[in-house]
């Protein structure tokens, strides 16, 4: 009885071992390099007027509220511009990991505009990843404005405009992430026989973390193909990118006019070396529509 009492002992000693040492092996096969997604290259899917380069979460709403006043070199009358106002309210929703849309209606020319923004390629680290994030976004725009001519003849095509681009961005480290973005704008109705249908411009984008919560932002567009008599410069903005929580507050500085791709690379007239700067604040609500996996 002693001797199978021994016997049964080391049995599970055996098994509790061969147990360990499995446990352990599986660890040690665990151990290979492993494909990790880079996120947060910014904070919010807006640089500050473009896209950026990340998306919002599936499931999650986006509530955003896009303000921009006057120019601040009108003086005390107009308080600075802080006396004129225009404004965007948009809703933005995260489809899937990799899609998302959104709306919003905007007063300047009482436009109303949607777009969809895919993503190709998530910068990735590990075996089979690549070093950036490709996307692609497209949306369109419609000026609800009375004609101002009801007595011709109008189209309902002419109050429609389109854009394209192509978002190829990196995070190269937890302080710095930098984007361009090839962009077409089609417009049916041009103002002009000199102003091109199809707009081509290249964006570029950055974030500089400053701290834990604030980052410094720019957003610039180079338009390739103008029509240098009307007066329209390439828009620039530059503002600080507060996080608080479920809150992400831009405050900018910036020369464009409108706060849709179609309005601040046509319709741009503002000048920065002559002070024509507006101050704006964006604010950006995320609420949760379905619980995470």
């Amino acid at each position: 009885m002693k001797k199978l009492s021994q016997f049964f002992f080391l049995f599970f000693l055996f098994l509790s071992s061969s147990a360990q040492d499995n446990d352990l092996l599986k660890l040690l096969g665990n151990d290979k390099p492993k494909k990790e997604y880079v996120d947060y290259a910014f904070k919010s899917s807006r640089v500050i007027m473009s896209h950026s380069m990340e998306l919002i979460r599936p499931g999650v709403m986006d509530l955003r509220i896009l303000h921009r006043f006057g120019n601040v070199n009108q003086g005390g009358y107009q308080f600075f511009g802080l006396d004129q106002a225009t404004m965007r309210l948009g809703l933005d929703f995260g489809l899937t990991k990799n899609m998302m849309i959104g709306v919003g209606r905007s007063t300047n020319k009482k436009e109303f505009d949607g777009f969809i923004k895919y993503r190709l390629i998530h910068q990735a680290k590990g075996p089979g990843s690549l070093p950036f994030s490709l996307l692609m976004a497209g949306g369109s725009t419609l000026n609800s404005t009375k004609w101002a001519d009801p007595s011709r003849k109008n189209f309902f095509s002419s109050r429609l405009a389109y854009y394209g681009q192509v978002i190829i961005g990196r995070k190269f480290s937890e302080g710095v992430s930098l984007q361009l973005s090839p962009t077409i704008v089609h417009r049916n109705l041009v103002p002009t026989l000199q102003d091109p249908a199809d707009m081509l411009a290249i964006g570029a984008g950055g974030r500089f973390k400053l701290s834990k919560r604030v980052s410094l932002n720019f957003d610039y567009y180079y338009r390739l193909n103008p029509n240098k008599t009307d007066g329209t410069l390439n828009p620039f903005s530059i503002g600080f990118d507060i996080e608080t929580g479920g809150h992400v507050f831009q405050l900018h500085f910036t020369n464009a006019i409108g706060m849709n791709e179609r309005v601040f690379l046509t319709e741009t007239t503002n000048d920065w070396a002559k002070g024509d700067i507006q101050f704006g604040f964006n604010i950006s609500r995320s609420f949760q529509l379905k619980k995470r996996k």
